[in-house]
């Protein structure tokens, strides 16, 4: 029963939303161009959420992609600044997001640090050093590449509505690309399955002789790659950087991939179960947006999915291990 409440329970809400909007913005919520916008809207999101699964497979988190996503964008834009070329810079951010997630994952596997003490900790060192690298300031205007800004603003034609082009965001483009290559890894190859038996019992993997603690270190690079990668789609959509930009991500991929796993059956961490979260979330924002409700509401509202997906989820666990 728990299961049923769980699985179902947490499909029904996201309906009950979509119904929700559709009712009451019966002009604008269903048409093509905006399910396009909020797609680009949440193609960042999805992108650290999809990473973030590679890490919460195996029970942990990673409380430091927001601020992670804030330096990779402030790297590239501090090289953009020196006039380095846009593909060395994009490199550079990446680098820096692999640095940071090897990193978080040398604190947690090899130190032994609790995955949220850890995290929590690089959260606020990646911040730090953010600010440091733009000392203190945004960076936009002339200093970022016409070409970076302008990839996040195009994309391929699929239509015309009233006389209207319809495009095809790039944003959403590299996002669906990431969340296949993630799905490929974790659905399809032996990495992946191995990460969700260091998920399910952590000590009979390693007794049955996986490597747990390198197939940890790298899943945190994993996120701190798609971290990074956020951060650059970020800067590119608003052609500017800050060493806040990126604070907002981390709170809402949790929550997207929580809200994933209410619609699984076993309860555990899918990435495309994960992009239904974020396209709730993503949804949400939307629909609220368009009927001018406050962002401070819309953060209460975030904050109670969270705690309504992690109590499903709870459920739903608690009537597996009873049937168990």
């Amino acid at each position: 029963m728990t299961g049923i409440i769980r699985r179902f329970g947490g499909l029904a809400g996201m309906l009950a939303v979509v119904l929700f909007f559709a009712i009451n913005l019966p002009e604008t919520f269903l048409t093509a161009r905006n399910w396009l916008n909020i797609s680009q809207q949440v193609s960042m999101l999805a992108v650290v959420a999809a990473t973030m699964t590679v890490v919460m497979v195996m029970g942990d988190f990673d409380l430091s992609v927001g601020s992670m996503a804030s330096l990779a964008g402030v790297v590239a834009a501090v090289l953009f600044v020196q006039e380095v070329s846009i593909p060395v810079a994009i490199l550079a951010a990446l680098g820096v997001g692999l640095l940071g997630g090897l990193f978080n994952g040398v604190m947690v596997s090899l130190v032994g640090i609790l995955p949220f003490v850890a995290t929590l900790a690089t959260l606020t060192v990646f911040s730090g050093i953010a600010f440091v690298v733009s000392d203190g300031r945004t960076i936009f205007g002339r200093d970022i590449p016409a070409a970076f800004g302008d990839f996040a603003r195009g994309g391929p034609q699929i239509g015309m509505v009233d006389e209207r082009a319809l495009i095809l965001p790039n944003l959403t483009l590299v996002a669906v690309v990431v969340i296949v290559l993630i799905w490929i890894v974790l659905e399809q190859t032996s990495y992946g399955r191995r990460l969700y038996a260091i998920g399910g019992n952590s000590e009979a993997a390693r007794l049955a002789g996986l490597p747990v603690m390198w197939l940890r270190l790298s899943a945190f690079a994993f996120t701190g790659v798609g971290a990074a990668l956020a951060g650059l789609m970020y800067a590119s959509r608003v052609a500017s950087a800050n060493p806040t930009q990126g604070d907002g991500l981390m709170l809402t991929a949790i929550a997207a991939v929580f809200l994933g796993m209410t619609l699984t059956r076993d309860g555990q961490p899918r990435v495309l179960a994960t992009l239904a979260g974020v396209l709730v979330l993503g949804v949400l924002d939307n629909g609220l947006t368009q009927m001018r409700v406050d962002s401070y509401v819309r953060e209460v509202l975030v904050g109670a999915i969270i705690l309504i997906a992690v109590g499903l989820s709870a459920l739903g666990r608690r009537g597996l291990t009873r049937r168990a």
